[in-house]
C-alpha cells in the first residue's frame, strides 16, 4: 500500500494541562501531512511536460479543496519529546468530487501508535464554493496514494485484519 511518512516535531507548547499533546494538535498534524503531500513532486510519469509540479498546483488551477468531515481515533497518549511523531498518510477513498485520507500517527517504528485518522474533502470551485468534479489527472494521483481502509476500532478492515500494519513503499 503506497503510504507517505512525514516527521513532525513536536513543541513543549503542544501540551495541555492535562500532560499530552492536545487533541487539537492532531487535526494540524492531518493538515501539515496533507500539505507536506501536495507538495511532492509529480514526477515525469504523471507530469511530463512538468515533472516539478504537485497536487497542489494542478488543484489550485482547477479551483480548491475544502475539509468535509474529519474523524479521529486516539490510540495512546502522546506526550512531549524530542523526537519527531511520524504521520503516515494515504488515500482511502476517491469520488466524483471528494477524496478521502487516511493517517497514522505513531512513532518512527511504528511500534507505539497514538491515532488513527480519516479526512473526506471536496473540490470545490473558488468562486461558488459548489463542488467540482475530479480531473483524470487529479483521479490518477490520488489512485497512486491509494490504500486500505483507516483500520478504526470495530470497522470492518480492524475486524477482518486488513489494517494498516506497517509502511511500505512510502516517502522518508
Amino acid at each position: 500500500m503506497p503510504i507517505n511518512r512525514f516527521p513532525l516535531q513536536l513543541r513543549f507548547g503542544d501540551e495541555d494541562s492535562n500532560g499530552h499533546v492536545n487533541n487539537v494538535r492532531f487535526v494540524q498534524f492531518m493538515e501539515e501531512a496533507r500539505v507536506r503531500l501536495s507538495l511532492l513532486p509529480l514526477g515525469a510519469s504523471l507530469s511530463p511536460q512538468d515533472p516539478a509540479e504537485t497536487f497542489r498546483s494542478v488543484t489550485s488551477r482547477i479551483g480548491m479543496t475544502l475539509v468535509a468531515r474529519q474523524e479521529i481515533e486516539y490510540r495512546a497518549p502522546l506526550v512531549y519529546r524530542q523526537e519527531p511523531v511520524w504521520v503516515e498518510i494515504w488515500v482511502t477513498g476517491i469520488g466524483a468530487s471528494s477524496l478521502t485520507y487516511g493517517f497514522r500517527i505513531a512513532d518512527d517504528d511504528g511500534g507505539r501508535v497514538y491515532a488513527y485518522a480519516e479526512a473526506m474533502l471536496v473540490m470545490a470551485d473558488a468562486q461558488t464554493g459548489r463542488p467540482t468534479p475530479l480531473t483524470e489527472l487529479q483521479q490518477r494521483i490520488l489512485d497512486g496514494w491509494r490504500g486500505e481502509p483507516v483500520p478504526f476500532r470495530g470497522s470492518t478492515a480492524a475486524k477482518t485484519g486488513s489494517a494498516v500494519s506497517a509502511p511500505a513503499g512510502g516517502t522518508r
